[in-house]
């Protein structure tokens, strides 16, 4: 995106704006039919082929003593399901491994395209992925508390905590919002924001630079300068492709925890 914004030196757009997101078609027919696939949906479709490619061919001839694709695969989802979901779940939390350890690499390799060269922007800075993303653990998690303890008392587990009947009518509604609603919202709003923001940044420092440049070439030092804090950002935004996508694991795990557990 960087590469186009600033392929025609005589017209930087700049600053970013928020349209910056809104792609066009990389196929050519269909006409507005084929706005669906834009270069957003091409990396969504990527991430997917590379995390069952590598899997797929880490496991097709496990061995005792594995290659390094193998023990790549394994300490990956080693870490998913001793770290996130025993640690959060106890035994119980073997069975959710695989969608947990699924979620987080989905996750990752979506924020990585942000710092790609080319690519350069996250799918999930559009709010659609984590929305849909929250989504399916909002499901997850309510379906599986469902299925252990029935509508009526999951219910009642969810809302109903303990504390003296009076101030049931003020918390009741407070543990509806926070459960039924703050919890999807804040998931996805917490990673679209942070991708969202970050690729922000990296425009403005990259197109900064390439606009003061054009605008005065005694600005030369303050571009190099507003490159450098570009490179600086990248590393920055790497540590947040992880962690985000750690925080979105963690949480899931902690909402399916509550969902299941006997107490509220």
């Amino acid at each position: 995106m960087i590469g186009q914004a600033v392929a025609l030196k005589s017209d930087v757009p700049f600053p970013p704006e928020v349209g910056d997101f809104y792609l066009p078609s990389i196929v050519p027919w269909g006409g507005l039919d084929s706005l669906w696939f834009t270069k957003i949906t091409a990396l969504v479709w990527v991430s997917t082929a590379i995390i069952i490619i590598f899997f797929t061919l880490a496991y097709r001839k496990p061995k005792l003593v594995p290659g390094k694709a193998q023990w790549i695969a394994e300490s990956t989802y080693g870490f998913v399901r001793n770290n996130i979901a025993i640690e959060m779940l106890g035994a119980r939390g073997v069975r959710f491994a695989p969608y947990l350890a699924t979620l987080l690499l989905f996750i990752v390799f979506n924020n990585m395209w942000s710092i790609v060269p080319v690519a350069q922007i996250s799918p999930n800075s559009h709010i659609a992925f984590p929305a849909f993303l929250a989504l399916i653990s909002y499901v997850l998690f309510n379906y599986v508390g469902i299925k252990k303890f029935g509508f009526r008392k999951y219910m009642r587990n969810s809302l109903i905590p303990p504390a003296p009947w009076f101030v049931l009518p003020i918390l009741i509604p407070i543990e509806f919002f926070s459960t039924f609603l703050v919890r999807p919202f804040s998931l996805a709003v917490r990673l679209f924001a942070n991708m969202f923001a970050g690729h922000m940044l990296l425009l403005v420092f990259t197109l900064g630079g390439f606009a003061m440049l054009q605008a005065n070439t005694a600005l030369a030092p303050i571009s190099v300068l507003s490159w450098l804090m570009t490179i600086a950002l990248t590393l920055l935004e790497l540590l947040v492709i992880f962690l985000q996508a750690y925080v979105f694991t963690v949480l899931t795990a902690s909402y399916i925890q509550g969902a299941v557990s006997e107490e509220h």
